[in-house]
This record gives C-alpha cells, sequence and structure tokens, in this order.
C-alpha cells in the first residue's frame, strides 16, 4: 500500500512527515532491551511482506502484517514500520523517500490502533482468535482509509483511484485477519510472553 512520490501535495508530504517522525522518536523511547529482538524480527517480516504487491494506480496492494506488528509492539511499531519502508524504497524504488512520513503514518498509525484496541481482548482465550482477526482486518481498512485520504486531499481527481485501493484492499483484508489469528494463537501457547508482555 505504497503511495509514489509525485502524487501528493506539500502539505500532505510535510504533515505525515511530522507525523511520522514524532511517532517513531516515541516508539525508540519505548523499546526496552527484551524488545529488541521482536521489533527487528517483525520489521523484516513487514519488509518482505510488502516486497509482492499489485500495482493499482499511484498505489499498490500486498500484505502489510501492521495489525500482528501493533498488537506485538505497541508503539515500537512506529520505528519497524520506518525501516522497513526506507529498505524498501532505497533497494526496490517502492514508495520512496519523499513520501516516507505518509506511507508510514498510513501503516503505523492503524497498528498503533489496534495495540490499544486489541491488546485488553487478547488474555482471554475465547475473545483472543477473534480481537486477533479483527485486527488484521481493521488495520488493513485504516491503512485504506488512511492511503484514499492522503489522496483526496492532494487532489479531487485522485478520489476515483482512492476508492479502487479500498476496493482492492478488500481480499487483503481477510488474509491478513486469519494471519493474524493464527500468528497470535501460536505465539499464546509456544511463546506468551511476547505476546502478553506489556508494552509503556
Amino acid at each position: 500500500m505504497h503511495i509514489s512520490e509525485g502524487i501528493l501535495s506539500a502539505p500532505v508530504l510535510l504533515g505525515g512527515g511530522v507525523i511520522a517522525a514524532a511517532g517513531t522518536i516515541v516508539g525508540l523511547r519505548r523499546i526496552d532491551y527484551d524488545q529488541m529482538m521482536p521489533t527487528a524480527l517483525l520489521s523484516s517480516a513487514f519488509f518482505v511482506a510488502g516486497l509482492i504487491h499489485v500495482p493499482i494506480g499511484p498505489g499498490s496492494v500486498h500484505l502489510i502484517l501492521n495489525g500482528l506488528l501493533g498488537i506485538l509492539l505497541g508503539w515500537a511499531a512506529f520505528p519497524a514500520i520506518v525501516t522497513g519502508l526506507f529498505l524498501q524504497a532505497v533497494f526496490f524504488q517502492f514508495g520512496g523517500l519523499v513520501v516516507l512520513g505518509v506511507n508510514t503514518v498510513t501503516m503505523a498509525v492503524p497498528a498503533l490502533c489496534c495495540y490499544y484496541l486489541a491488546r485488553p481482548w487478547l488474555g482471554r482465550p475465547r475473545t483472543r482468535p477473534i480481537a486477533a482477526f479483527l485486527s488484521g482486518m481493521l488495520a488493513i481498512i485504516l491503512s485504506a482509509v488512511l492511503m484514499a485520504l492522503a489522496l483526496s486531499l492532494s487532489d479531487a481527481g485522485f478520489l476515483a483511484t482512492a476508492k479502487v485501493v479500498l476496493l482492492a484492499n478488500v481480499p487483503v483484508m481477510i488474509v491478513e485477519g486469519f494471519i493474524t489469528m493464527f500468528t497470535v494463537t501460536f505465539l499464546a501457547r509456544v511463546q506468551p510472553d511476547i505476546l502478553f508482555q506489556e508494552r509503556t
């Protein structure tokens, strides 16, 4: 779900850059030593998942895993996502450095929302699978909405493209929901410390 360079207006780029920088700073300050390895691993998973994508106009459709990153990392999802996006832009020209801030916001803000919404329900075995599935779906829905908002704020002519991007991400929402559900269920069985560790 990368937005390409040369699409967005300067105010949208500036706003995205400021929000991404602030979120990344907060995330870096909240990463403790025990969280370094999970953050690095999930950033790598995010990087790899975004390599296989289907271009749609100025954006693309692919797995993001930001819902999973959000519920596992909390604020640390910001630096994890910005690192993955930076490497994708440098090595594969996905998105770009100019739009790095906006692309980070469209993926990291939904991740953080999922963290705060789903974490209370993950401790209960009955609600855990549902909360994880909905987190995976909600993260993609919010990312698509934020991407559409960034496009429409830059130029009203992109409104049709924004609608296409929203519709194209419907299958991704379902797939991400199942991936997040199965991963969280598995982690709850084999590595509950990662799943239930409190994030400040």
